[in-house]
């Protein structure tokens, strides 16, 4: 398995180092470069076309964790160079916007344009806090065939908050929480993925000089995949505690050191989880 790993990783990274996504995203880009600040595009009534796209859930958010901002967290390169690795690496059709960007969108639970989004994210969700209304509209859209993605949160106050959030969503006595074992399919839906990675944010990567992944130290030493399942087996909610796997994705071009050891692995789950989502 260590070997059949190792081959897999080596070939995502060819492909990666070989595809036009590293063009986009070139080595030494700065901060003003990466879309801080950019307008948020709100999901419109009418998508522009059929293709994937991505939405990002707004939420309020009602603590604080240490480097997090909220669900700005990791927006909008996150999802911009994942839709870019996704239409070179498959043969998955991308929206893409006249400027040939991907169109990725930002909606509000209580927006009746969250059912236009075929698929959702959010980051630093151990601060979220939900109302009433948007509870049961993130409920009515996962079990209508909604799927959401979770990340960028790490240790156990960040977990007790969110779990307390999306139990009001999705009571845990019908719809349990459950650690997603490696043989499920989402690990291998393209990309044989024989563990979870824990991948840090690049301001803690460079702070410690690359001596740990563990943001919170031994509150946060292992990274989980764990998943929210519907009646019929379907996941519909994954969440990915204690890593930051969108770092990988949105901080690909700044530091070839923090490419090298972060991008396969979080792009070969983050197409991973793309696919499982279209095809459950």
């Amino acid at each position: 398995m260590p070997g059949c790993r190792r081959r897999t990783s080596v070939a995502l990274l060819v492909a990666l180092m070989a595809s036009a996504g590293l063009a986009y995203a070139q080595f030494g880009r700065g901060l003003a470069e990466l879309g801080f600040g950019e307008p948020v595009r709100f999901a419109p009534a009418q998508m522009p076309d059929a293709n994937f796209t991505i939405c990002r859930i707004m939420y309020t958010s009602v603590r604080r964790e240490p480097n997090g901002g909220g669900w700005r967290t990791d927006f909008p390169y996150g999802e911009i160079n994942l839709l870019i690795r996704l239409s070179e690496l498959t043969k998955t059709p991308v929206s893409l916007n006249p400027s040939q960007r991907p169109n990725q969108w930002v909606v509000r639970l209580t927006d009746e344009e969250l059912f236009n989004c075929p698929y959702t994210v959010a980051s630093d969700v151990g601060t979220m806090g939900l109302s009433d209304a948007e509870a049961e509209r993130l409920r009515l859209y996962l079990l209508k065939g909604g799927f959401l993605w979770v990340d960028d949160f790490w240790g156990t106050a960040a977990w007790v908050q969110w779990s307390r959030e999306i139990s009001r969503v999705l009571p845990p006595s019908e719809y349990p929480i459950e650690d997603v074992p490696l043989d499920d399919p989402l690990f291998s839906t393209q990309f044989l993925v024989t563990k979870v990675p824990q991948i840090t944010n690049i301001q803690f990567w460079r702070g410690v000089r690359g001596t740990t992944t563990s943001e919170r130290g031994p509150d946060s030493r292992e990274a989980h995949l764990r998943g929210i399942r519907d009646t019929r087996g379907r996941l519909m909610v994954v969440m990915t505690h204690n890593t930051d796997v969108a770092d990988s994705w949105e901080r690909e071009g700044e530091d070839p050191a923090f490419f090298y050891q972060f991008s396969p692995d979080g792009y070969a789950l983050g197409i991973n989880v793309l696919l499982y989502a279209m095809t459950h």
